[in-house]
């Protein structure tokens, strides 16, 4: 059994992936060697026709192989940089990396659109056949999926021409959006009354002090920090949009939401199933949030009291602390899950310290080459903290499971990322919860995980509606910062049925994930993978031990069939019907109702 090293590190190790940082020649040479081995696909497939015979067939065997190593390495590539602009955000060395993955990858998207069109021009009779091949017959759904997606796009020289463009354009803004954020810098007073600057990754821990001072003044810092950029972050979005709607637009789709379903392998069925169960049971969320507003002395919370801790009595947890009760709670799960967390721990795999000059937020990166990952976060002592450590894990370990499969069936959608991320993050708050020293604690610890289903059905569902609505009104012309805070607050007074006295109109310009260029939509998928892990605690809840093997398994498949698919093969649940999604939501009703109980 391992066990945590004595003290636990907080800062991670880089060099055992590439020795050097963004000066790394061994770095360099990996890219160069990325770079001829795309430049030679290209090439071999510029010359490559649709297979006419199964022997034919066959004979892409090697090009494959050649496509999943190359797809390998992109993201080690991708995910280093991503490591070294997220340490440093000065780091211009690691900026211009970044600029030069990209160009890889863009690469290698053209190399992909060649070979999808190989598998667009296959006959069907013959398609049958070669995806039968015991060599291909692991990748044929994603390799069906590649050739159904290209059967929807325009000739390959044009998607070509289109990834080329957007490596300046497109991605080009999202990276514009990165140095726009390095620069915004929030005004904070400490208790000696000391005026001091901090990064956006550091307010952002303090909008959730236990301090209501404290958190009111940061958030209004904060608000008028984004309204400084506002106009620069309205740029970006309306460039991005502009660039996504003509390019749906050339290829005939009319539904924005098309794409960012067909990443996440679901149907639009089962996202309006979801937001209908969540919808309708909003009500009791809303009584959670009086409930909490009368606790803490107010009519209503304000934007910044929404995440607030309840009272003093939740404390501040050592780093070290919070490492050991999340190995121990995730044993009592699985003692696999247990046992590879410890080793990310033991091997630095996590950057967690708290100083200047971080990017703000989390996030978990796989490195398929070196078989390892990477997380990063700013760990400021809250409960919260100790939750994100444990998202951020749940993350590395769903992508250890994945090492062993082929390269194109590691390629698991965001939603079922974040399921299992959310799962690990609640086996650490139920027994939070559980175990509290007194009703006091309870009921904060309580309100903490509360406050997730909040995110998930209220905060998350305003981003869908705004970024939804917008994507509507982009289509007419672009939106003026007002516009868009106008917008924002509009969707959150929606979502959250106006129980809030305050809002964050410039949500839009604070939040990175309405600029992140790889995936489309990067919020409806979080709320997915919160439902879906709820209704599959439910399950581990009562099957115990034995469902520890089942959810491996299944995580396992999450990169090679639809959500759909994935639900009926290991739970029997169709997604489309409300049923699971009601079992799901039952788990979180159940935390509001003691809650409402405790505090009556």
């Amino acid at each position: 059994m391992a066990q945590l090293t004595n003290p636990v590190q907080q800062t991670w190790e880089l060099d055992s992936i590439f020795a050097g940082g963004s000066s790394s020649s061994e770095f360099a040479a990996f890219l160069q060697q990325l770079q001829t081995d795309i430049t030679a696909l290209h090439e071999e497939l510029q010359k490559c026709s649709a297979p006419s015979s199964l022997e034919e067939a066959a004979g892409l065997d090697q090009l494959i192989a050649g496509l999943q190593s190359a797809a390998g390495r992109i993201v080690e590539a991708d995910s280093f940089v991503a490591c070294l602009t997220a340490e440093n955000q000065h780091d211009k060395k690691a900026v211009q990396l970044s600029g030069k993955v990209t160009s890889l990858r863009a690469a290698y998207e053209n190399v992909m659109t060649l070979f999808q069109n190989v598998l667009r021009n296959t006959g069907d009779e013959l398609w049958e056949e070669w995806m039968f091949r015991k060599e291909v017959a692991p990748i044929s759904f994603v390799l069906s999926e590649k050739r159904a997606a290209a059967r929807e796009k325009l000739a390959p020289e044009l998607e070509s021409l289109a990834s080329d463009l957007a490596i300046d354009g497109y991605h080009g803004w999202g990276q514009h959006y990165d140095t726009i954020v390095a620069k915004v810098a929030v005004p904070f007073k400490d208790g000696d009354g000391k005026l001091t600057s901090l990064s956006v990754g550091q307010a952002a821990n303090k909008l959730e002090d236990s301090s209501r001072a404290v958190r009111e003044e940061t958030f209004n810092n904060w608000e008028q920090a984004w309204s400084s950029v506002a106009d620069y972050c309205a740029d970006t979005l309306n460039r991005l949009a502009g660039f996504r709607i003509k390019l749906y637009e050339k290829r005939g789709w009319n539904d924005i939401l098309k794409e960012p379903l067909e990443i996440n392998r679901m149907s639009r069925a089962t996202l309006d199933m979801m937001w209908q169960v969540i919808e309708e049971n909003k009500p009791l969320f809303v009584a959670y949030l009086n409930r909490k507003a009368k606790l803490m002395g107010l009519e209503k919370l304000s934007w910044a009291d929404v995440d607030a801790p309840l009272g003093e009595s939740a404390g501040k947890i050592s780093y070290e602390a919070g490492a050991q009760e999340i190995v121990k709670q995730f044993r009592n799960f699985s003692p696999k899950l247990a046992e590879f967390s410890a080793e990310a721990f033991n091997k630095r795999w996590i950057e967690a310290e708290d100083r200047p000059g971080k990017r703000p937020g989390g996030f978990c990166t796989s490195l398929p080459v070196s078989g390892q990952t990477r997380i990063f976060m700013t760990f400021g002592g809250a409960v919260s903290n100790v939750s994100t450590l444990a998202h951020e894990l749940g993350h590395a370990y769903h992508q250890h499971l994945m090492d062993e499969l082929p390269a194109f069936n590691q390629d698991y959608a965001m939603n079922v990322a974040e399921t299992a991320s959310t799962f690990a993050e609640m086996i650490v708050a139920d027994a939070l919860v559980k175990n509290a020293s007194d009703d006091k604690q309870k009921l904060s610890l309580l309100a903490d995980k509360i406050g997730s289903s909040v995110s998930f059905f209220m905060n998350i569902h305003a981003r869908f509606l705004f970024e939804t609505r917008f994507y509507e009104r982009r289509r007419e012309g672009a939106l003026s910062a007002d516009e868009l805070s106008a917008l924002m607050e509009e969707a959150q007074r929606e979502a959250y049925h106006g129980a809030l006295a305050s809002y964050h109109p410039h949500f839009w310009a604070s939040k990175l994930h309405f600029y992140i260029t790889d995936v489309p939509f990067y919020n409806f998928p979080y709320t997915f993978g919160y439902m879906f892990s709820t209704g599959l605690y439910a399950r581990a809840q009562r099957e115990g031990e034995s469902f520890a093997a089942k959810y491996d398994a299944l995580l396992q498949d999450t990169g090679r069939m639809t959500v759909e698919e994935l639900a009926s093969k290991h739970l029997g649940v169709d997604l489309t019907q409300p049923d699971f999604w009601r079992e799901a939501m039952a788990v979180a009703v159940a935390d509001v109702e003691t809650f409402l109980k405790l505090t009556e």
